[in-house]
């Protein structure tokens, strides 16, 4: 993995933590999903062009980023408001964004927010957000994958991760084929999941999630004006391909980059994501 380092910043939602490549191209903002952080853009790092601004947020209560007490904080339109903060501190106008798992919904959010800075919209392995029907419909469904997703809106996480942490994740944390998910992510994680209140700050992004959908409700007649592609390991088990039934619909511009990746693609084909990536934003 690059060594590429944490800094704070502050903003005006309060200090948040991120990695960041200067260059004097676009900038493209990464957002990263549940259970990881910053560091799982490290991969594709190398495989962006180096003049790229690349900015990669921790989300709050991940990485190195503030562990709030307040419920609220984690909803994920609270959470587009971070990055965007953590964007007006660093003096970013229009930008690209990608985001994958949570942060493919945080970035739909923002997207939401600001339109007229999103120049385009990556979102990997995700729901969409107004794609409601088909939402709705795969819900309905059990799935015996998302068993940790009941398991979070329990008091158990507070209780069983501290002092489990590695362990826990790698429960989550495997890659298709046999491969190994790289050790030096995995010390990263656990690092990051061994800070005081993780179990219970990251398991608000689950118990939140009612709030959200409930907020999503009106979004039926929405539709991404911005260039926009969804890059999909299709082997997962939780996103499964039933969710982009409908997705073409969600969008005015949508091209689906379909990878050989479970749920963690940019780790496991970080050579095809970056590819993806660099279409995107080469429609903007």
């Amino acid at each position: 993995m690059n060594h590429w380092p944490v800094r704070m910043l502050e903003t005006q939602r309060g200090r948040l933590s991120l990695r960041e490549r200067p260059g004097s191209g676009p900038a493209v903002v990464f957002i990263h999903g549940w259970p990881e952080s910053s560091a799982t853009w490290s991969p594709i790092l190398p495989l962006l062009p180096d003049d790229w601004w690349v900015i990669a947020p921790d989300l709050r209560g991940l990485g190195d980023a503030p562990r709030t007490p307040e419920p609220a904080a984690y909803r994920k339109h609270a959470l587009a408001q971070d990055v965007l903060a953590l964007l007006d501190a660093l003096g970013v106008g229009s930008f690209d964004l990608v985001g994958h798992d949570w942060g493919g919904i945080v970035a739909q959010e923002v997207a939401l927010a600001a339109a007229d800075r999103v120049r385009t919209l990556g979102v990997s392995n995700i729901a969409i957000i107004n794609n409601l029907e088909t939402n709705r419909r795969i819900a309905a469904k059990p799935n015996r994958y998302v068993w940790y997703q009941h398991f979070m809106q329990s008091s158990l996480p507070e209780a069983l991760i501290p002092g489990n942490e590695r362990a826990f994740l790698q429960e989550f944390l495997r890659m298709e084929g046999g491969r190994r998910f790289p050790d030096e992510l995995l010390d990263e994680y656990s690092r990051c999941y061994a800070i005081p209140g993780t179990p219970r700050s990251a398991a608000q992004l689950y118990r939140t999630y009612r709030d959200d959908i409930a907020r999503w409700s009106e979004l039926s007649q929405h539709r991404f004006s911005m260039p926009a592609a969804y890059l999909y390991g299709e082997l997962d088990v939780v996103i499964t391909p039933a969710y982009l039934e409908g997705a073409e619909a969600c969008f005015e511009d949508l091209q689906i980059h379909r990878m050989d990746a479970g749920h963690f693609v940019q780790e496991e084909q970080p050579e095809a994501f970056a590819a993806g990536v660099r279409a995107l934003v080469a429609r903007g």
